[in-house]
């Protein structure tokens, strides 16, 4: 069975962290609208929807994906980046426990989820301005002996390693080429976003379906092109508080 932690949308959304884009207001009711379209998607794909505690005080908090990584047989809990949301982490922890041995990254390593993609028994983890080398350290540390190799890589221009690259298959990524070395995934069928989208290298793969923000038509016609099963999903007031699809769910398997 598919899981799928989610949190609703703060009403303080608009005082969220920002690092690259302007601010813009945020349509609170129409993004609450938006995100229960969202996990309803996720429903309808298998997704058991498990809700973290909401916390309104938290402008960032719908981001869950920040909160943890979760693997096989162990998740860790992160310590992000910005300091405004360390508390988020808390109600994360409190799900995952019940499902996985729970290991937490301390100080000074950093580490946002949204910087860490896992492909089998790789991880790789930006080295952004979220998350750092010590941060590596600890989760080589943590994830070596379940087999799991480790790799720190610069991103450059964008918040996480998932603004630049994810998965959209068994053996392919989504990537933005301006963003991220290509040669890091040799050996992985590449596509490349529209050079006039080049926010859109995130998309969430359910079994065999990508989610796709329907912002970003020029790549969801490269990626139907090629094959893929897509649906598109309206997630613009997210993207105004520099989120996307992947931050705002955890999908593991039971």
């Amino acid at each position: 069975m598919l899981n799928a932690i989610i949190r609703s949308i703060s009403p303080k959304m608009g005082d969220c962290e920002l690092t690259h884009l302007e601010r813009e207001s945020i349509d609170i009711p129409k993004a609450e609208q938006q995100h229960s379209k969202y996990v309803k998607t996720l429903e309808s794909l298998g997704c058991n929807i498990q809700k973290a505690t909401a916390t309104p005080d938290l402008p960032d908090s719908v981001f869950v994906e920040d909160c943890a990584i979760v693997l096989d047989k162990i998740a860790i809990i992160t310590y992000p980046g910005a300091e405004s949301r360390r508390k988020e982490v808390t109600g994360i922890a409190e799900v995952l426990d019940t499902h996985r041995k729970l290991f937490y990254i301390q100080s000074p390593g950093i580490l946002d989820g949204g910087d860490v993609l896992v492909i089998g028994k790789n991880i790789w983890v930006g080295l952004s301005n979220r998350s750092n080398s010590n941060a590596v350290e600890q989760l080589e540390k943590f994830t070596s002996p379940f087999g799991y190799s480790v790799k720190g890589v610069k991103v450059t221009d964008c918040l996480h390693l998932k603004s630049a690259v994810t998965q959209v298959g068994e053996n392919s990524v989504l990537l933005n080429p301006n963003w991220i070395d290509t040669s890091i995934f040799k050996g992985f069928k590449i596509i490349e976003t529209h050079p006039d989208e080049p926010n859109s290298a995130n998309a969430l793969v359910i079994n065999d379906t990508l989610l796709f923000p329907k912002a970003y038509p020029m790549t969801a016609k490269i990626l139907k092109e090629r094959g893929y099963k897509i649906i598109q999903v309206d997630n613009s007031e997210v993207i105004k508080a520099e989120g996307a699809l992947t931050c705002c769910s955890i999908i593991f398997k039971s």
